[in-house]
């Protein structure tokens, strides 16, 4: 693995260092540490990154991230090499290496994970995507798993290669906490549950998404972040199309969710998509004032090699900012480059100064400077490399 480090002009042993979980279909979950520099103001921070450590506890195709209380990570495992698919718990230690506390065998194919339920009877829930599946797991505060529930789903091809079959894509859970939501690309719909106080789930009417679009991920927002029933939006952003649906959300009292269309936006503000191109992960970030997405397999931009002894220009795919007003609409700001090839993932620190990028299929994740401000992405920070398929990447701060 290599990292390349820039602008460290502004290093100072003052700062204090933050670590990186990077997932990769190589099998492996690395941790790097992410120590910023002071600049002339919190913007101007540069980055350097250490290797501290590799786990191989998360099977053979470790897919999503996501932390638990208690310093453990969760990790899902894909499984493309094995009967079986895992989800995998790890403790975090105190140099930020890992250490496995459980692995318990899923259905094929887990690719997200989100908790729910929190309390006596808390669960996570994971979306399988070759599997076309839903599953759930009770867990404890010390990461221990035991099974659930499965859900298996059926449909008609859609008009896309792509949806021979359902393919769930993501886990979230709606502001209330009562509701998880699951984006099925295959289908093209987005399945709604609610779930009891032993963590089982009931289904509730999926919202339909336009034929073909294919709905990967979603987020919800609010404005002020104040999370009202009355005041809430549904971003979903559609792999297929390209496109990025914005929905009012509301809860009729009959139960479940309703949804009203409000806004329909492509990713490349005034360009036309290019050919080929995937949508991927879509965020809001930490100040609720903008939503960033990222677009796969268009190289739109070329940048200079971070090792100063390569003069091989990289390819790169990119990131879109939009700005979100207080009735929720979305209006372009930037598209920027993400680093590489295939941004499956990307994060923002908690300040919003910095961003992280997973790019895929340039087996790298690259920190970009952000004017947490404006929204506006700046220089490269620092680039690791020879990481394997990058899948997933997180920020510890805590």
């Amino acid at each position: 693995m290599a990292i390349h480090s820039l602008l460290l002009a502004a290093l100072a042993s003052s700062a204090s260092a933050v670590n990186l979980y990077v997932a990769s279909y190589a099998g492996t979950v690395s941790t790097l540490q992410v120590t910023p520099g002071l600049g002339e103001d919190v913007y101007a921070a540069s980055a350097a990154l250490r290797f501290i450590s590799t786990n191989k506890d998360c099977g053979s195709a470790p897919s999503w991230l996501t932390f638990a209380e208690n310093r453990i990570l969760y990790c899902v495992d894909e499984g493309f090499a094995t009967p079986n698919a895992s989800v995998n718990t790890l403790k975090i230690n105190a140099d930020g290496s890992l250490t496995k506390i459980q692995s318990i065998d899923t259905i094929q194919g887990p690719v997200s994970a989100q908790f729910y339920n929190d309390g006596k009877n808390g669960a996570v829930a994971l979306a399988h995507y070759s599997a076309s599946a839903i599953s759930t797991f009770l867990r404890t505060r010390d990461g221990r798993l035991s099974p659930l529930e499965n859900f298996t789903f059926t449909a008609p091809p859609g008009p896309r290669p792509e949806q021979e079959k359902p393919h769930e894509h993501q886990a979230i859970l709606d502001p209330t906490g009562k509701f998880l939501l699951f984006p099925d690309l295959g289908a093209d719909v987005v399945r709604v549950y609610s779930f009891d106080s032993n963590s089982k789930l009931k289904e509730q009417k999926s919202l339909q998404a336009p034929t073909g679009s294919g709905p990967r991920h979603a987020v919800f927002w609010s404005p002020k972040q104040s999370y009202s029933k009355s005041d809430i939006y549904l971003f979903v952003i559609h792999e297929l199309s390209n496109r990025i649906i914005s929905y009012a959300v509301s809860y009729p009292s009959a139960g479940g969710l309703e949804f009203k269309k409000l806004q329909e936006l492509g990713l490349y503000g005034d360009r036309a998509d290019p050919v080929g191109t995937r949508a991927a992960e879509i965020i809001v970030s930490p100040d609720n004032n903008f939503v960033l997405a990222s677009n796969r397999n268009a190289t739109v931009f070329t940048l200079p090699n971070p090792d100063p002894s390569n003069s091989t220009q990289i390819p790169s795919d990119s990131i879109v900012t939009f700005n979100i007003s207080q009735k929720g609409e979305l209006t372009f700001q930037e598209l920027s480059p993400s680093g590489g090839s295939f941004p499956r993932h990307f994060t923002l620190n908690k300040d919003g100064s910095q961003i992280a990028v997973a790019n895929q299929n340039s087996g790298n994740v690259v920190i970009w400077k952000r004017d947490a401000k404006t929204g506006k992405i700046g220089d490269r920070l620092a680039t690791a490399e020879g990481l394997g398929q990058t899948t997933n990447v997180l920020f510890d701060e805590s």
